[in-house]
C-alpha cells in the first residue's frame, strides 16, 4: 500500500514538473519574442525594414532559428513590430503624464516615441502592397489607439497654460508625419528634432 502512495506522489510530482516545465517554456518564449521586437525595432529605426535579420537575431541575442520561429516571413515581423510600437506608444502616454516635470515635457517625450515608430512604418506600405486591405486595417489600429494619448497629452498641457487651444492631435500627428519622410533615405536626417522644433513651436506666448 505505501508504494502504491508513492507511485502516487512520483506521478504527481512528475506532471507538477511537466507543468512548470512548460510554463517557463512559455515564459522563455513571450521574453523572446519581447525582445526580438524591441530589437527588430531599433534595427528599423536605424538600418530600414530591409536590415538583415541576422543583425536583429544578434542584438536580441537570440539565434535566427528563434527568429524564424516567431515571425517566419519579414512581413509576420514588420508587422508585429508595427503593432507592438502602438502600443508602446499609447502605454507610455499616460505613464509620462505620471512621470514627466510638465505636460509639455511628457508631450515632447511622448513625440520622440511617435517619431521613432514612424520612421519603422514607412517601409510597412512596400511589405504590404499585395495588401492594401490589410495596411488599411493597420492604419485604422493605429489611430483608434493613438489619437486619444495624443488628445489626452495636448489636453494636459493645454489646462496647464503651456501650449495654445488650436491644434487637434491628428493634426499635430499628420505634421510630425510629414516631418518624419525624409528619415526614409537620408541616414542623417534628424527627424526627432525638426519634430522637438514643431513641438516647441505650440508653447503659448506671454
Amino acid at each position: 500500500m505505501r508504494e502504491v502512495e508513492d507511485d502516487a506522489v512520483n506521478q504527481r510530482d512528475d506532471k507538477d514538473g511537466d507543468a512548470s516545465s512548460a510554463a517557463s517554456r512559455r515564459k522563455d518564449a513571450r521574453r523572446n519574442k519581447e525582445t526580438l521586437l524591441e530589437a527588430a525595432a531599433a534595427v528599423f529605426v536605424t538600418s530600414g525594414v530591409e536590415a538583415p535579420v541576422r543583425d536583429i537575431a544578434s542584438r536580441a541575442g537570440v539565434g535566427l532559428g528563434t527568429l524564424y520561429r516567431h515571425f517566419p516571413t519579414r512581413a509576420d515581423l514588420i508587422i508585429a513590430v508595427y503593432r507592438h510600437q502602438v502600443e508602446a506608444c499609447a502605454e507610455a502616454g499616460p505613464a509620462l503624464l505620471d512621470s514627466a516635470p510638465t505636460p509639455h515635457d511628457a508631450l515632447r517625450q511622448w513625440i520622440d516615441l511617435f517619431v521613432d515608430f514612424l520612421v519603422t512604418k514607412h517601409g510597412l506600405a512596400a511589405v504590404l502592397r499585395s495588401d492594401q486591405q490589410g495596411f488599411e486595417g493597420l492604419h485604422a489600429y493605429f489611430l483608434d489607439r493613438l489619437v486619444p494619448v495624443c488628445t489626452q497629452l495636448l489636453d494636459a498641457a493645454r489646462t496647464a497654460g503651456e501650449i495654445r487651444e488650436d491644434i487637434p492631435a491628428l493634426t499635430l500627428m499628420r505634421g510630425v508625419g510629414n516631418l518624419c519622410i525624409g528619415a526614409e533615405n537620408d541616414p542623417a536626417y534628424d527627424a526627432r528634432r525638426l519634430a522637438a522644433v514643431l513641438v516647441d513651436g505650440l508653447r503659448r506666448t506671454r
